[in-house]
C-alpha cells in the first residue's frame, strides 16, 4: 500500500498533467484561430498540403460560404482536383453538412457519374473547416460567355447544353430534390478549351468552346421535398414567380431557371435585369402577359397588385426602363430557321407562369428542340 505521502506526490502529478492538457488545449485554440482570416476564411499558401494529401496549387474562386482551390491529390497520384473550403462559421458548417448529404445522394445514385452533376471524390474536417473534394472542372458558362464580350452560344451548343442541364436536373427531381440555385455559375465546362471563329454578323473574332460537355454544381442550397423549404430561394435573375410571390414552390421552379438560363446562353445578356420584386413581376408581363388570377388571388404577396392587376405604372421611370427594356418573348428571335422557333416553343413552356403547367424536364426532354438534331422532327 501507498503511504499518504505518496498518495500526495501522484495526486499533484495528476493535477500537472491536467493543467498541462488544458493549456496545450487552449495553445491548439490560438493557432486555429491564427489560421483565419477575420470573416472565416482558412489562411493558406501555394504549397500549402492538406491532411497530408491536398497540395493547393492555387484559388479557383471565392464566395459567402468559402474558397475553392485548385490542388493536387498525392493520394490519387498528383491529379488534380477542386478543393471547397468551408468558413470556419457553424452556419456555413451545418450548410456544408447538408450539401454533403445531397452529394452523397448523387453518387450513391449515379455511381457512373452518367448524370452530369459534379462529382463528390471526399470529405473531411480541417481545424474547423469542411472541405469538400471534387473532380476538376474548367469555366462556368457565365465566365465563358463573359470571356468572350458576351456573344451568344451556337443554337448547336445551346441545344446540347440544355440537353444535359434537363437531364441533370430531372434526375435531381427524380431524387425528390430540388436544386433551387440554377444559374450560369453553376454550369461548369469540363473543358473549356477554344478557336477563334470569325462571326461575319458581328465582324469580329469570336471564341467557341470545342467541347460544350457540362457539369451541374454547387448543391449547397439544394432541398429534399420532405425538407423545409425556405420562402426566398433562387438567385434573383433565376427567380420563379411562384417564389417571389409567396405561394410555395417545388420542382417546377428549377425548370423556370432554365428556361431563364438558355435565353441567357442565346442572346448574351439576362431576360430579368432587375433588383426588385415589382418590377421583376413587371418584366415578366410585358415578356410572357398578363399573370394568371387565380396566383395574384392566393399570392401573400397582396401589396403588389391593386384591384386584381399588378400595381404599376409604364409612366414613371422604372415602367419607362421596363417598356424599353423588355418585349414579348418571341420577338427576341434571332433568326425564323425551324430550328430557332422550335427553341422558344420549348422556352414558353418552360416559363409557363402557373408551376403545375410548366413543362416537366421529363417532358422536355422529348420537345422537337431536341428531337430535331436526330433527324426525328420535320
Amino acid at each position: 500500500m501507498m503511504g499518504k505521502t505518496e498518495l500526495c506526490s501522484l495526486y499533484k502529478g495528476f493535477l500537472d498533467c491536467i493543467c498541462l492538457c488544458l493549456n496545450r488545449k487552449g495553445d491548439d485554440a490560438a493557432g486555429d484561430a491564427e489560421r483565419d482570416t477575420d470573416n472565416g476564411h482558412l489562411m493558406y499558401r501555394s504549397g500549402d498540403v492538406l491532411e497530408d494529401r491536398y497540395e493547393i496549387v492555387d484559388t479557383l474562386g471565392e464566395g459567402t460560404f468559402g474558397k475553392v482551390v485548385q490542388c493536387l491529390d498525392h493520394s490519387r497520384g498528383g491529379s488534380r482536383v477542386a478543393l471547397k473550403i468551408i468558413k470556419n462559421l457553424e452556419k456555413y458548417r451545418e450548410a456544408a453538412k447538408l450539401e454533403i448529404s445531397v452529394l452523397e445522394k448523387i453518387s450513391e445514385e449515379d455511381p457512373s457519374n452518367k448524370h452530369n452533376c459534379v462529382q463528390m471524390l471526399d470529405w473531411f474536417y480541417y481545424y474547423g473547416h469542411v472541405c469538400i473534394s471534387f473532380e476538376l472542372l474548367s469555366l462556368s458558362t457565365f465566365d465563358f460567355l463573359k470571356s468572350n464580350n458576351f456573344l451568344p452560344y451556337p443554337i448547336s451548343q445551346i441545344r446540347h447544353m440544355a440537353q444535359q442541364i434537363c437531364h441533370a436536373v430531372s434526375f435531381l427531381h427524380d431524387l425528390q430534390l430540388t436544386h433551387t440555385d440554377l444559374k450560369p455559375e453553376n454550369i461548369l465546362f469540363v473543358s473549356s478549351d477554344y478557336s477563334l471563329v470569325y462571326n461575319a454578323n458581328k465582324k469580329c473574332k469570336e471564341r467557341r468552346v470545342k467541347d460544350s460537355t457540362v457539369r451541374l454544381v454547387d448543391f449547397g442550397s439544394a432541398t429534399f421535398d420532405h425538407e423545409h423549404h425556405s420562402a426566398v430561394i433562387s438567385t434573383r435573375h433565376y427567380r420563379a414567380p411562384e417564389v417571389i410571390l409567396e405561394l410555395g414552390w417545388s420542382h417546377p421552379c428549377d425548370v423556370w431557371s432554365i428556361g431563364c438560363i438558355l435565353f441567357e446562353f442565346y442572346e448574351g445578356f439576362t431576360l430579368f435585369q432587375t433588383h426588385d420584386n415589382r418590377e421583376h413581376l413587371a418584366m415578366m408581363e410585358r415578356i410572357q402577359g398578363a399573370i394568371p388570377q387565380r396566383m395574384i388571388q392566393r399570392s401573400r404577396k397582396q401589396k403588389y397588385f391593386q384591384r386584381g392587376r399588378l400595381d404599376w405604372n409604364e409612366c414613371t421611370k422604372a415602367g419607362r426602363y421596363v417598356k424599353n427594356k423588355c418585349k414579348p418573348l418571341k420577338k427576341y428571335l434571332l433568326s425564323h430557321g425551324t430550328e430557332h422557333h422550335l427553341f422558344f416553343d420549348l422556352l414558353e413552356k418552360m416559363l409557363e407562369y402557373e408551376p403545375s403547367k410548366r413543362i416537366r424536364l421529363s417532358s422536355a426532354l422529348n420537345h422537337p428542340f431536341f428531337l430535331s438534331k436526330l433527324g426525328l422532327c420535320r
